[in-house]
């Protein structure tokens, strides 16, 4: 797996992913159902949404950097995934150039939630 987290790119991402992934219901029924971290199991059961539709909402999330996926290593060895809004709020404007930007409010990550994140990302380069 690869790094699921364009947020966390120096460029951010694309105005036009945001508002794809925004404009899609079912996009927006998953964000409003991940106030806390879910599995796609639980997504898939609490959003009434297939799984297979449902990975592909998250990869739209995703890439908007609307959602972020996390990896936890469990007590078996297991991978389990978990997947988190991080956002607060979303801003779309128009720059003095007349080019659309895009800007998000995200909550600060704790030491602990960085180091997570570290972790998953070394994960998915093994």
């Amino acid at each position: 797996m690869t790094d699921r987290n364009p947020a966390r790119d120096d460029a951010g991402p694309a105005v036009q992913d945001v508002l794809r992934a925004l404009d899609d219901e079912a996009c927006r029924t998953i964000l409003a159902e991940l106030s806390e971290p879910m599995t796609a199991n639980d997504l898939s059961d609490s959003c009434d949404i297939p799984k297979s539709t449902l990975y592909r909402k998250l990869d739209l999330l995703s890439q908007a950097a609307l959602v972020h996926e996390r990896s936890q290593i469990g007590a078996d060895g297991g991978r389990r995934t978990r997947y988190e809004r991080d956002i607060s709020a979303v801003t779309i404007s128009i720059e003095d150039d007349d080019t659309f930007a895009v800007s998000m409010d995200r909550e600060s990550q704790s030491a602990d939630e960085r180091l997570a994140d570290l972790w998953s990302d070394m994960g998915d380069e093994l």
